[in-house]
């Protein structure tokens, strides 16, 4: 099986994620495609499969004889794609980009063109797959699993090629934050890994996101509106004061680089209650802090206004992994030198959002980000090129002869 056709079999599962379940994995579909994984793992002649009861599959590609002291090096990818959009019945399909607009559903009006996304200049020429317009594509991360599959099977049918031990692991609920927290680290065995989830052509990224969630809830005082003069505390409506509070240039679709943002992701609500749920990020971990004390401050200021009723659950989800990666410049270093070595230019920036390497960075396992070749993440409009995915592949393999 090649590189591609793994890819368009890995869409073909179901595996959104679901922030609601108490599962592990959060959905059926995640086990089913680990399964999966675990059955092609065996058959391309790796070792120590395994997949525990959570979803998550490792296994090794062991060590060619004149390398078995090298230090094993890991490959890590996750299996869910974002509840942002369903990846039910995704129907990719491959087009060769000759410049201007790609119609993915005429019957819908859907069109992925260059006035939204600029990026595609870069890809005329080049093979992209697409969706119908009606689901995400699953990229994210799918992509980085077929590559990391690909290099692993390459490389167990070229025993001749000199290499140290490699572990894989893939994993659940990425998407939703719980990704690293059955990860047993001790059993992976590595000193440190890279996690193949990034996006376009030559992305290294040892930074990511400061993140946090906050969730507000509003109890209001609903009343007949022929009489609620004095007496009606309207929830819906504090909702909406609430975020014209927040800056309004502090939102996704007006911050890039390093800026960060509140993101609106759910708001709910009727005279009698609301809720609001914001996505909280910034790289700075001052600005971060800040963010949060002005949410706090926010909810204060309004239960004084409106006596109470407000209140605020706001947790931290993960840091910014530059704090572990900045003592390991060795390991971007090598991944930097390994895209290079398959004529690709790095872009090391900062992850403008989060991935298991920045939980397990912390937790003891160093985890740069490498990319997986895709664009537009999460909604219809998300696309793979080609090109991108076999340098994924070609980079992870260097990485591991690089060792």
């Amino acid at each position: 099986m090649g590189l591609v056709e793994r890819f368009l079999k890995y869409v073909s599962f179901d595996t959104q994620s679901d922030a609601a379940s108490a599962t592990r994995p959060s959905t059926h579909g995640q086990y089913l495609l680990a399964c999966c994984l675990a059955d092609e793992l065996k058959a391309i002649g790796l070792d120590d499969v395994s997949l525990d009861r959570n979803g998550y599959v490792m296994a090794t590609l062991p060590a060619h004889a004149s390398r078995v002291d090298t230090p094993p090096v890991g490959f890590i990818a996750h299996l869910d794609t974002s509840p942002d959009m369903t990846g039910r019945g995704v129907k990719p399909r491959i087009v060769r980009y000759t410049g201007g607009e790609i119609v993915l559903n005429a019957g819908l009006g859907i069109i992925l063109s260059p006035e939204m996304t600029p990026e595609l200049h870069e890809y005329v020429g080049q093979d992209l797959i697409v969706t119908d317009g009606t689901t995400l594509l699953g990229a994210d991360d799918k992509a980085g699993i077929a590559a990391i599959v690909s290099a692993a099977h390459y490389l167990a049918a070229h025993p001749e090629i000199p290499h140290g031990k490699v572990r894989i692991a893939f994993t659940p609920d990425e998407e939703i934050g719980r990704g690293a927290e059955g990860f047993d680290i001790a059993r992976f065995g590595c000193r440190w890994a890279y996690t193949v989830d990034g996006g376009e052509i030559g992305e290294l990224e040892c930074e990511n996101f400061n993140a946090a969630i906050a969730r507000i809830s509003i109890a209001g005082r609903n009343v007949h509106p022929g009489y609620a003069k004095g007496k009606m505390i309207h929830a819906a409506l504090i909702a909406f004061e609430i975020d014209r509070l927040l800056p309004e240039g502090q939102r996704p679709e007006y911050t890039e680089g390093y800026e960060g943002f509140y993101h609106l992701t759910e708001i709910h609500g009727t005279v009698e209650g609301a809720t609001l749920t914001y996505l909280v990020r910034d790289h700075d971990s001052g600005l971060f802090e800040d963010r949060k004390r002005r949410l706090r401050d926010i909810v204060r200021q309004l239960n004084a206004k409106y006596r109470g009723g407000i209140t605020l659950d706001l947790r931290d989800q993960y840091y910014n992994m530059r704090t572990v990666l900045a003592a390991h410049p060795e390991i971007v270093d090598l991944a930097a030198r390994a895209m290079q070595a398959v004529g690709v230019a790095p872009r090391i920036k900062p992850v403008r959002g989060g991935t298991d390497g920045a939980h397990l960075s912390f937790a003891g396992l160093p985890c740069p980000n490498i990319f997986a070749g895709g664009l537009n993440f999460h909604g219809r409009y998300e696309f793979l090129p080609l090109r991108s995915l076999e340098k994924s592949m070609e980079t992870i393999i260097r990485i591991i002869t690089s060792v």
